[in-house]
């Protein structure tokens, strides 16, 4: 039995340009990036509230938002108002300013109504962006039995990779006793036990207001990481650092800010090894989203030539995908996906709605929803003339874009 926090209102930032994604977030935020063939990247974050008891969720939107609204109605619209239980999404509103969303902590402040209404203990404040499974009631209790006022999810990170991250240093308690957004190594190399923050911060109802409060006041950035958490730590406030404890049964901790269209890809293509790392078939920990309502994946002529075999290895096939003739390998499938004959597909990710076109030959490539991909073609096999057409990333990853026509 999952027991439900009713205590306890949790805000999902998801209102984030995802630059770094381009040009994968040109048409939508990141969160409603697709991932693994039918998911969006907000359904694990989402998924982890279904699974942790937290019934009380609002989403917090602010750029190219129709996609994320859309999926966030068709595929999530399920909880129960009459018992408290809700999801819904909040647009910036300039509710307390003639502004925008300034910052993640802004856009909390801006929304302080919404706190006031539901009148909880706790608010949790979540990103909507990361791949990751957790149990946040265990983070709950910890918080309550430290008797915190603020306590921030950690994960182990490398002095090598620090950078990238919000550092913590903590004590024998876990206690933070210091916080630096994106530090460079000299300052990592002396600190004796860090943690990177997860982007992850459970407050104290009223010490998240007065704090806010306080920040409203000044010239920072208005960000949790960059301001707030900071800030806190200089109170000497009891704020603590929660080790994350993974609930995706590996021997590695698995958590991904899939910020880039490199470090996407690769996510992606863990799901299609023979032992991913990141576990999608856990009844235990089910990942919810919008279920595509289709007839089931087909691969059609077996009795053909070996060449224009219907065939599909290492890959994930999702619902509506034809294989006509042609050759997958270690390639994800999204819905309503054609691929016809005498194609040779490998190691690409071919989202929803697109048609691969005879005897093309894709290699390494990220094709985005309802393109059309022309007989013949040849992606991901000569960089140099890739760069003329496409988006090609450092690691040599082909980008094209939605509704493409070549």
């Amino acid at each position: 039995m999952i027991k439900t926090h009713k205590k306890v209102l949790t805000f999902v930032m998801a209102g984030g340009k995802g630059e770094r994604l381009h040009p994968l977030t040109r048409d939508r935020a990141k969160p409603a990036v697709p991932f693994g063939g039918i998911y969006r990247i907000i359904d694990f974050t989402l998924s982890n509230c279904l699974n942790s008891g937290l019934r009380k969720i609002y989403v917090l939107i602010q750029y190219k938002s129709y996609s994320l609204m859309r999926h966030l109605r068709m595929g999530w619209d399920f909880f129960d108002r009459d018992i408290g239980e809700f999801i819904d999404v909040l647009p910036a509103q300039m509710m307390v300013s003639n502004d925008w969303y300034q910052g993640t902590a802004d856009a909390i402040y801006q929304n302080t109504y919404f706190i006031d209404k539901e009148n909880p203990d706790l608010v949790l404040v979540l990103a909507g962006d990361h791949i990751y499974k957790m149990d946040y009631g265990k983070m709950i209790e910890y918080h309550i039995k430290k008797n915190a006022e603020v306590t921030v999810g950690a994960v182990p990170v490398s002095i090598e990779t620090a950078h990238l991250y919000g550092i913590m240093e903590t004590d024998e308690k876990n206690k933070i006793v210091s916080f630096c957004e994106k530090p460079n190594r000299s300052y990592v190399e002396e600190l004796f036990h860090f943690y990177g923050s997860m982007g992850i911060y459970l407050f104290n109802r009223k010490f998240l207001e007065d704090i806010l409060s306080e920040d409203a006041k000044t010239k920072s950035k208005h960000d949790f990481g960059k301001d707030v958490i900071p800030f806190t730590v200089s109170r000497k406030a009891k704020i603590f650092a929660y080790p994350f404890v993974d609930e995706n049964k590996k021997e590695v901790l698995y958590w991904r800010d899939i910020g880039t269209i490199d470090a996407y890809y690769e996510a992606n293509m863990d799901l299609v090894s023979v032992d991913p790392i990141f576990n999608l078939y856990d009844d235990e920990w089910p990942i919810h989203t919008y279920y595509h309502q289709g007839p089931p994946a087909k691969t059609v002529f077996a009795n053909e030539p070996e060449a224009r075999v219907g065939q599909a290895l290492d890959s994930l096939l999702c619902p509506s995908a034809i294989i006509s003739g042609g050759r997958v390998v270690r390639s994800i499938i999204s819905p309503n996906v054609r691929v016809n004959s005498w194609t040779d597909i490998s190691e690409s990710i071919i989202m929803e709605g697109v048609e691969i076109g005879r005897g093309a030959k894709i290699r390494k490539t990220i094709i985005d929803k309802f393109s059309y991909i022309p007989s013949d073609i040849v992606i991901g096999y000569d960089e140099k003339e890739d760069k003329k057409r496409f988006f090609v990333t450092k690691e040599g990853i082909v980008v094209i874009p939605r509704l493409t026509r070549l």
